[in-house]
C-alpha cells in the first residue's frame, strides 16, 4: 500500500472481529496529535483538495456481539500529504453510533508517514463508560511490522470499490 493503494492480498483477507466471545479491541497510545472538541460530523472529504476517498465504517459491539448504540467515536488522521493539522479541524471529528452500534465515515486514505505505518486514530466511549483509544491499521501493509505500535487485533477489512476504498472495522467494547 506504500504508493496509495493498499496490499496485493486484499481478497484473501479474514473479516474483523464477528464478536460471540471475541476479546475487547486492544487501547493503544494516542499520540501527540489528538485535539479535544472536536466537530460532530461524519465526512472529512471536503477537509482536503486530493486524496484517495475512502469510506470507514462498522459497529460497536460487545464481547457477546450485542450492539453499543450512542457510542461516542473521536477519528483524527492524516491526508494524502502525511501532516496533521495542529491549527484547526480537517480531518478531524466525532460522531456517535446508532442504536444498532454502527457508524460511518467518509473520509480519504491517509498517508504512510516517517516512521508509521498507514493508520486512522479513534476515540471510543460508550455511553457512562470508559474511553479507549486504538488506531486502525491497513493489511498488506509493507511497514506494519516495522511500526512499534501495530497490533493485528486492529487490522481493517480493507477492498477496492468503484467509488474508491471501503474500509470496515467492528470495535469490542467490554462493558
Amino acid at each position: 500500500m506504500e504508493n496509495g493503494s493498499p496490499g496485493n492480498d486484499l481478497k484473501t483477507l479474514t473479516p474483523t472481529v464477528r464478536c460471540n466471545g471475541t476479546p475487547p479491541t486492544p487501547a493503544l497510545r494516542e499520540g501527540p496529535y489528538y485535539k479535544p472538541d472536536t466537530p460532530c460530523r461524519t465526512s472529512f472529504r471536503g477537509d482536503v483538495a486530493g486524496g484517495v476517498p475512502m469510506l470507514l465504517h462498522g459497529a460497536v459491539r460487545t464481547p457477546e456481539g450485542k450492539p453499543i448504540g450512542g457510542t461516542l467515536l473521536d477519528f483524527w488522521q492524516v491526508g494524502d500529504t502525511g501532516v496533521y493539522d495542529d491549527d484547526g479541524f480537517r480531518l478531524r471529528g466525532h460522531q456517535f453510533a446508532d442504536a444498532e452500534g454502527r457508524w460511518r465515515l467518509e473520509t480519504v486514505l491517509p498517508a504512510v508517514y516517517p516512521g508509521r505505518t498507514r493508520h486512522v486514530h479513534v476515540k471510543v466511549q460508550p455511553p457512562g463508560g470508559t474511553v479507549l483509544t486504538t488506531m486502525l491499521y491497513f493489511p498488506g501493509e509493507r511497514r506494519n511490522h516495522l511500526d512499534k505500535y501495530f497490533r493485528p487485533e486492529c487490522l481493517m477489512d480493507v477492498r477496492e470499490t468503484s467509488e474508491g476504498w471501503d474500509a470496515a472495522f467492528t470495535f469490542v467494547l467490554d462493558v
